[in-house]
């Protein structure tokens, strides 16, 4: 299945874990013991919202589509992984934003990591289940490893540094691909972002400053690894239809710098919460581009 689409739910809520960032009125104050009637709140809300969230799923997608019984498939080979990086961003947000919630509330450090890091994988898993039971899809372990590895990074940089050195950022191309398909990779330029993954770019962006401590080097400044891919009409080469066969289908691999916006100094409350946001994204930098055909490329600056 194409899980773009459940990306797009799922990563607006990303952006509401700036508030607890906030120090602007006391109320967006993270506190500094448990305060309870906020720890309720958020147990609450989150609660509410993932079962809206799975019932609006179930009847806006998973209900024009024939049911089954419970199965699993084996889709690791599919769309060259890309479509498993974007599990792992989104349990890794989720999971943020889960503990960052509850670090507001006064929540205690480990009980974040259990209850709140824990969030994207356990929705996750809730959505795959559905997909066990739709004869289109089925229950994919490869996705179950791929939302684990994105609740790992999150908990294994607090447990090891207590912070994120290390995040996971995205960055998009349009490509020549969606008009060719465009049932599959989108139609307009929206469902491009969501759907082509020949356009999509994943990146683990580090930290320098927390690595090499060294006053020279802006603290902003970030080492970036991407990876993505190209040449693809359909999930393998291998298509049911026969149609589509063939393809010139490459991986991808880039060098990059990036900027961490979290930590540019800035009074502005407003331009942290901005800078929160929209972090998830790559800037695009120079960049060197070297892919499976033996071939390197340089970009001036690469989306």
């Amino acid at each position: 299945m194409n899980y773009q689409f459940k990306y797009l739910i799922l990563f607006v809520l990303i952006g509401t874990s700036s508030f607890a960032q906030l120090d602007t009125y006391n109320f967006f104050k993270p506190s500094d013991t448990l305060n309870k009637p906020r720890r309720n709140a958020v147990i609450i809300s989150e609660a509410s919202l993932a079962t809206l969230t799975l019932i609006g799923l179930n009847e806006l997608w998973y209900k024009d589509f024939p049911r089954s019984k419970f199965h699993t498939v084996n889709d690791s080979n599919t769309w060259l992984q890309m479509d498993k990086f974007g599990h792992i961003m989104t349990s890794y947000y989720l999971g943020k934003l889960g503990a960052d919630v509850l670090n507001w509330s006064g929540v205690s450090k480990k009980n974040q990591l259990i209850y709140g890091s824990t969030l994207g994988f356990t929705f996750l898993t809730a959505v795959e289940i559905f997909d066990g039971y739709s004869k289109e899809w089925g229950f994919s372990w490869s996705d179950i490893a791929s939302n684990a590895v994105g609740t790992g990074l999150y908990v294994g940089q607090e447990l090891l540094w207590e912070e994120q050195r290390i995040v996971l950022k995205y960055s998009f191309h349009r490509t020549k691909y969606a008009k060719q398909r465009p049932d599959k990779l989108g139609e307009n330029f929206l469902q491009e972002v969501l759907k082509d993954y020949n356009g999509q770019t994943y990146w683990l962006s580090a930290n320098i400053n927390s690595f090499i401590k060294d006053s020279k080097i802006p603290k902003w400044l970030n080492l970036a690894i991407g990876y993505g891919a190209d040449g693809m009409l359909s999930g393998t080469n291998e298509n049911v239809d026969n149609l589509f066969t063939n393809q010139n289908r490459i991986r991808q691999y880039y060098l990059s710098f990036d900027v961490d916006l979290t930590r540019i100094r800035t009074e502005s409350n407003l331009l942290r919460t901005i800078f929160s946001i929209i972090n998830v994204v790559k800037i695009p930098m120079p960049t060197i581009e070297f892919d499976s055909n033996n071939r390197v490329v340089f970009h001036l600056f690469y989306f």
